[in-house]
């Protein structure tokens, strides 16, 4: 990895990167002669791009802005992109940006900030963003974010042809909004520079009100954001597959063959892994957010592989396969894994408009905690009473399921009343993922099945009619899974 020809301190404020920049261009530091500064200046191509088209959901984005505009009149809102934040030393993590921020703008660049100015007849939207790098005064090779070293960006013209949005230098944002007078709204925790200087101007009650109106908005999908969802589950689908056809070498090393199998699939086919993968072979699936993935893969035992691919507009899929490492179910296998399928497809068909939100949650309960007591897991009582007491939970442990979307736990600042005890409308996108987990030292249940997880999960679209299954690419039924692995090992 290339080095700068300085150090800089990251945190330098604006003034004083300038005043860096100036004492490097005139050759006050090692490597940098007034010569160079000045042949750097000039003999650089236009490559200014016109008649850019506007990005694909710019009119779904303008349409979100007047919903947020009609919510909030006659105040100034504040929607920062975020920063990028350090990983070690001068390294930083890969940049994502803000949810809200990109839901509304459909931008991505670190630094970015949208605000809605309030007008009388609504809000005028401006995106604040950092312009192309300066080479006038040396920042494009000079300062570590300079576009030599990090890539070109666009311009603010071109920013406005594709977004849609009237566009602007964010370096002169923070000075404007001190001044600024009248109510604002901000979201809260992306960008430290931003917030600082509202300090004066917001509160926590107001700032909240908004995060949650936007969590909100996101409960019912557009037209957009369903066809991003359905491309990230059929890209999720294609990473399932790549894993099984390497299951062999994931054998031969560990839960990381598979973890590197499915990132190499979301990086081809969109942004990155919608959240951390995990890749649980054996005793690992029944720990619930196991993304060590250090372990070993061993024939015989089952891999519990929670993953999905975020697209390139931010929108990740979410689907679980509890999968056989050597391609067949063990009797005992089966009879868990038909039981969770079982209590899977009961939950699906819940899923419907008008239904409560808890209905697909209920009735995967009811099947699970049939099946424990059918197994004899819970001595005399009877599945009503082990559902009143909640004992099933020993081994059901988690919730059914959750909103998706740009976030892999979507709309989580949404109400009580309107998320989890709202009513599913057509449009709403959501996770149907009932499990059995067996811990390895869990001394109530039979030894045999201890060190046995299994988990079975898949993307629901509300429809006007019912639901459909946006993951439906990947076979759930224990038959038809032995035949799809068996097909792709061949």
């Amino acid at each position: 990895m290339a080095e700068e020809l300085t150090q800089e301190n990251p945190e330098t404020p604006e003034t004083e990167a300038e005043e860096t920049i100036e004492q490097r261009k005139n050759g006050l530091y090692p490597g940098v002669s007034d010569e160079l500064a000045a042949n750097m200046k000039s003999g650089w191509a236009d490559t200014e791009l016109h008649g850019l088209e506007p990005i694909p959901q710019a009119a779904h984005t303008a349409a979100r802005r007047a919903a947020l505009s009609a919510r909030f009149p006659g105040e100034r809102l504040v929607i920062p992109a975020g920063n990028l934040k350090t990983r070690s030393n001068d390294t930083e993590y890969s940049f994502r940006a803000s949810t809200e921020y990109a839901y509304l703008t459909g931008d991505q660049t670190q630094d970015g900030v949208l605000v809605l100015e309030p007008t009388e007849d609504g809000h005028e939207a401006t995106v604040h963003l950092l312009p192309r790098s300066n080479r006038e005064n040396g920042e494009f090779w000079l300062d570590g974010q300079g576009e030599l070293w990090v890539g070109r960006r666009h311009s603010l013209a071109e920013a406005e042809q594709l977004l849609g949005i009237p566009a602007k230098d964010v370096r002169e944002l923070t000075a404007a909004l001190a001044e600024a007078a009248g109510p604002v709204r901000a979201v809260r925790g992306h960008d430290a520079g931003i917030e600082a200087a509202l300090t004066d101007k917001v509160t926590a009650e107001r700032d909240e009100e908004l995060r949650v109106f936007l969590s909100e908005a996101r409960l019912v999908k557009d037209a957009f954001e369903i066809a991003e969802l359905q491309r990230a589950c059929d890209a999720t689908a294609r990473g399932f597959e790549d894993v099984v056809k390497v299951l062999d070498k994931a054998e031969a090393t560990s839960e990381r063959y598979i973890e590197g199998t499915f990132f190499l699939r979301a990086r081809v086919e969109g942004n990155d892994i919608g959240y951390g993968s995990i890749c649980a072979a054996g005793a690992h699936a029944t720990t619930l957010h196991w993304v060590r993935n250090d372990g070993p893969v061993r024939s015989g035992e089952l891999l519990l592989l929670d993953a999905g691919v975020e697209t390139n507009d931010l929108y990740t899929a979410d689907v679980t396969r509890t999968l056989p490492i050597n391609g067949t179910f063990t009797p005992l296998q089966r009879k868990i894994y038909d039981a969770v399928y079982e209590a899977q497809e009961a939950g699906i068909a819940a899923v419907k408009p008008g239904a409560a939100y808890r209905d697909f949650h209920d009735a995967a309960q009811r099947v699970l905690t049939e099946k424990l007591v059918e197994w004899g897991l819970l001595g005399d009582l009877t599945a009503d009473q082990v559902l009143e007491l909640g004992l099933q939970r020993r081994w059901t442990l988690h919730g059914t399921g959750h909103m998706l979307g740009m976030d892999v736990h979507d709309c989580a600042a949404a109400r009580t009343e309107t998320y989890v005890n709202g009513t599913l409308e057509p449009g709403m996108c959501l996770t149907v993922e009932p499990g059995l987990y067996f811990q390895a030292d869990d001394l109530t249940v039979p030894e045999e099945y201890r060190g046995i997880g299994v988990r079975i999960e898949d993307d629901i679209l509300v429809t006007e009619d019912g639901n459909r299954n946006l993951s439906d690419k990947l076979p759930r039924r224990s038959d038809e899974v032995e035949a799809w692995m068996a097909r792709l090992k061949g």
